[in-house]
C-alpha cells in the first residue's frame, strides 16, 4: 500500500483495529464528526512507506496535508483544538493540567499493566491484573464524584478511560462488587454513539454482548 502516494487533501488516520492507543484516538473523531479516511493496518505487515510518514514506524499517525502527528495525545488534543466544537478539553489553564495529569495517570497506572497482560508470561500477567484492578479501585471515588472522570462533560480523558474499560473482559480482569460506580461508569460511556461508532469488528468483540 502506498500511503504517500494516496494522499488526499482529506486527512487519514491509520489506526490498528485492536490497538488501544488507535482507539482513543477513533473516539475523538467520532465524537467531533470529524470527517477521515481512517485506514486500518496490519500492524503485523505494515505498510514499507508507513517509516516515510512516521520514524517510529507505529499507530495511530494523522496526516492532514503536510502535517504528521504520530502520538496518540499530540493527535487527540490537535483534533480538539482544530475542530474545537464540542470542547473535549476546559478551557483554563488550571483544569487543563489536571485533566493532562489524569491523561499522565491512565497511561502509566493503567495502560502500563494493560500492556504487561498483553505481552507477559502467566506470572506477568496475574501481576499485571492484579495491579490494574488495584489502580483502578484507588480512583473510585473520582468515579462516583461526577458523570465524567473529573467533570460533568465528556473529555479526553474519558476517550482513553473508555477503550481500557472495554478491554477488561478481554484481558481477563473481572472488577469486584464494591466496583460498582466504575461499572455504571462504563455503562454511560459505552452507550455514546462516539463510541459505539469507533468500535472495529476486532474490538466488538473484545466485549461480551
Amino acid at each position: 500500500m502506498a500511503l504517500i502516494a494516496n494522499r488526499r487533501s482529506v486527512m487519514t488516520l491509520f489506526s490498528d483495529p485492536t490497538c488501544i492507543q488507535s482507539h482513543r484516538t477513533r473516539i475523538v473523531l467520532c465524537e467531533k464528526d470529524i470527517t477521515a479516511d481512517v485506514v486500518q493496518i496490519d500492524i503485523n505487515n505494515k505498510p514499507e512507506d508507513l517509516f516515510e510518514l512516521n520514524p517510529y514506524n507505529s499507530v495511530p499517525t494523522l496526516v492532514d496535508r503536510d502535517l504528521v502527528l504520530y502520538d496518540a495525545r499530540v493527535i487527540m488534543e490537535y483534533f480538539d483544538e482544530r475542530f474545537p466544537h464540542p470542547p473535549l478539553m476546559p478551557v483554563d489553564p488550571v483544569s487543563r493540567s489536571k485533566s493532562r495529569l489524569a491523561l499522565l495517570h491512565i497511561e502509566n497506572d493503567w495502560y502500563q499493566p494493560m500492556q504487561a497482560i498483553i505481552d507477559g508470561d502467566e506470572m506477568q500477567k496475574q501481576e499485571a491484573r492484579k495491579r490494574l484492578v488495584e489502580s483502578l479501585l484507588s480512583s473510585v471515588e473520582i468515579f462516583k464524584a461526577k458523570p465524567y472522570f473529573l467533570s460533568d462533560e465528556f473529555t479526553l480523558v474519558d476517550c482513553s478511560i473508555a477503550p481500557l474499560l472495554w478491554r477488561l473482559p478481554s484481558l481477563g480482569v473481572q472488577l469486584p462488587a464494591h466496583a460498582q460506580p466504575i461499572i455504571e461508569y462504563s455503562k454511560l460511556v459505552f452507550d455514546r454513539p462516539s463510541f459505539r461508532s469507533s468500535l472495529t469488528e476486532e474490538e466488538l468483540e473484545m466485549f461480551p454482548a
